[in-house]
């Protein structure tokens, strides 16, 4: 018989905020790398050639030995404070260079995953239904003008941006949390993640996880891999994880030994460069 991943709904550790950093949540779960989820009800999205499933049947079934992952994950978008607008126009190398600042990381693939679906195993953070009501997805279209978006001109750039804008500040929507306390995870800006169970073309160790504030798969599974790491676009944001301390006390506590994530290799960004991407105070004309 074919492991439940959905089996462990109490696995929400106990052991309080002291295992993370102030601003981090603990995730302590079983994680399954390869799931059978059933969509019962689905939409095929021509311009973006995706489904997207609008609802999913109650439980996860693991083709798979799930394993146990334990780690921190920042409850925001980076920066992570609640109230505060994502950076946007960022490459995976500088989200990488913004968490090593803070002695963190981008989060590994299974790390979003694990974090999105909650000790419940959800397919939306909030539910088995998707609901634009509680995280900010589904806004209309608004075409970007890519002269305009790459602008070497700070300020024609800045109009642009402003005008696509359509995210919401870190936490204004309350009810776009998942079962672990982490905030705005599918919805408001697409979030760089680290592959690790694959590599990927043409975005290699890179992926983007989440979607952003249109109509796109904005689901905990569903993961783009058709962009290079250093690629930047007007949606594109990060938030940061990092180790759990406490570590040989929680193997102890006969959940199962926890996942060691192999090393990940050094990757210096393109030329050396680091930017710290576009942010505003101000709502645009577009933004909800």
């Amino acid at each position: 018989m074919l492991p439940d991943a959905g089996a462990d709904a109490s696995d929400a550790s106990t052991e309080g905020p002291s295992a993370c950093p102030a601003g981090m949540k603990l995730v302590d779960t079983m994680y399954c790398p390869k799931p059978r989820l059933k969509c019962l009800k689905d939409e095929y999205d021509k311009p973006n050639h995706i489904t997207i499933c609008y609802r999913f049947a109650e439980g996860q079934t693991c083709l798979v030995a799930p394993r146990r992952q334990r780690f921190c994950i920042d409850e925001y978008e980076y920066p992570n404070k609640a109230g505060a607008h994502p950076p946007v126009m960022v490459s995976w190398f500088d989200g990488e260079a913004a968490c090593e600042a803070e002695g963190k990381r981008l989060c590994r693939e299974s790390e979003w995953v694990s974090a999105c679906e909650g000790p419940e195993k959800l397919p939306f953070p909030y539910g088995k239904s998707r609901d634009p009501q509680q995280c900010n997805f589904d806004n209309s279209y608004v075409k970007p003008h890519l002269d305009l978006v790459y602008s070497s001109n700070p300020s024609v750039q800045d109009r642009e941006l402003l005008n696509l804008d359509q995210s919401v500040p870190s936490g204004e929507k309350p009810g776009c949390v998942s079962g672990f306390g982490v905030h705005d995870l599918t919805g408001n800006v697409d979030e760089w993640v680290t592959a690790d169970e694959d590599t990927h073309k043409p975005s290699r160790w890179a992926g983007l996880k989440g979607g952003a504030w249109g109509h796109v798969r904005n689901a905990c599974r569903p993961m783009t891999t058709s962009h290079p790491p250093e690629f930047t676009y007007y949606f594109i944001s990060f938030r940061c994880c990092g180790e759990a301390s406490g570590e040989a006390e929680a193997e102890q506590d006969g959940k199962g030994t926890i996942w060691k994530a192999p090393p990940l290799a050094k990757h210096p960004p393109p030329g050396g460069k680091i930017s710290k991407g576009w942010t505003t105070t101000e709502r645009g004309p577009n933004r909800p």
